[in-house]
């Protein structure tokens, strides 16, 4: 069961991303730089005296998750991108996470409101004693019911204080996973839905790290590098291109692939529709109870 204060965490980061996300949207447009995009929304966590709770993702038509533009990237919106924005705030330990996509092409709407159907019937569903085994059913037949497919292999997830992913999840097909919702739970829900082949595979682009097993090292670059991880981000998603602001580019490269190799990075690839269909998500963070509550809203 939540604490007051920790509820009351919750709530604030909630509200931050909420506004930011709602602010946001106004950078979606044609033309504009992905990397500007990603340091506007970044700055504009920090000005609430928060922190992203992970790097800014901008995944575009097939691509359904993780991309975040890598140091001088020079990508910019299209007139036909479908493109997703997925956020997160974390204040006081309290990580919240939210998305919505943006159809610049206008063709897609349909596909919009797929996933944003999908997660408003899940959030009915966030009341103490349901079993995740039900929304994910919800989650599957909304998304079927507007002729598409959800992502069968993305799922939404439990959140607790100072973990964004905190083991269980709910996925958006049908699942044999046991959890039942219990009072005062924290999940992030985010239905995706395609027109492609309902999986996503990883590119070969990874952007997205975390730390999960600190270790002595013996290049001194590394081990620097490795403490500003641990003193920035502790074990929160972090972006390369963080890093390359007190580093340098290669540095940080070298850096990466050796703590890698050594187990002690967790690396996150760009995930793209296998079927290279175009991807729509929505996402918000609820606090499981009698009526549940929208902390994204």
């Amino acid at each position: 069961m939540l604490s007051e204060q920790d509820k009351e965490d919750f709530i604030q980061s909630g509200k931050i991303s909420s506004k930011i996300r709602e602010e946001s949207k106004r950078l979606i447009m044609i033309g504009e730089s992905l990397l500007d995009i990603a340091e506007t929304v970044e700055q504009m966590i920090f000005e609430e005296e928060a922190k992203p709770a992970f790097p800014v993702n901008i995944s575009i038509n097939e691509k359904a998750a993780h991309f975040t533009p890598e140091t001088n990237c020079d990508i910019t919106l299209g007139e036909t991108d479908v493109v997703k924005i997925d956020l997160g705030v974390t204040l006081n330990d309290a990580p919240t996470d939210t998305a919505y996509t943006v159809d610049l092409s206008g063709n897609h709407e349909e596909l919009v409101n797929a996933s944003i159907s999908a997660l408003n019937e899940a959030i009915k569903l966030m009341t103490p004693g349901t079993k995740i085994q039900t929304i994910s059913e919800k989650i599957e037949d909304t998304i079927k019911s507007h002729n598409f497919l959800p992502i069968s292999n993305l799922t939404g997830h439990m959140i607790k204080k100072g973990l964004l992913h905190a083991g269980v999840e709910i996925p958006n097909v049908k699942t044999q996973i046991p959890y039942t919702l219990k009072e005062g739970d924290i999940f992030a829900i985010e239905p995706f839905a395609t027109t492609g082949s309902g999986l996503v595979q990883d590119t070969d682009q990874v952007e997205i790290f975390s730390l999960i097993n600190p270790k002595p090292l013996r290049m001194p670059q590394t081990r620097k590098i490795q403490e500003e991880i641990a003193e920035k981000y502790l074990f929160m998603p972090f972006a390369q291109r963080w890093l390359d602001k007190t580093n340098s580019r290669l540095a940080v490269g070298t850096a990466l692939k050796e703590m890698i190799s050594q187990r002690i990075l967790a690396s996150y690839p760009v995930l793209k529709d296998s079927g290279n269909g175009i991807v729509t998500q929505a996402e918000h963070t609820v606090l499981v109870a009698e009526e549940p509550i929208i902390l994204t809203k």
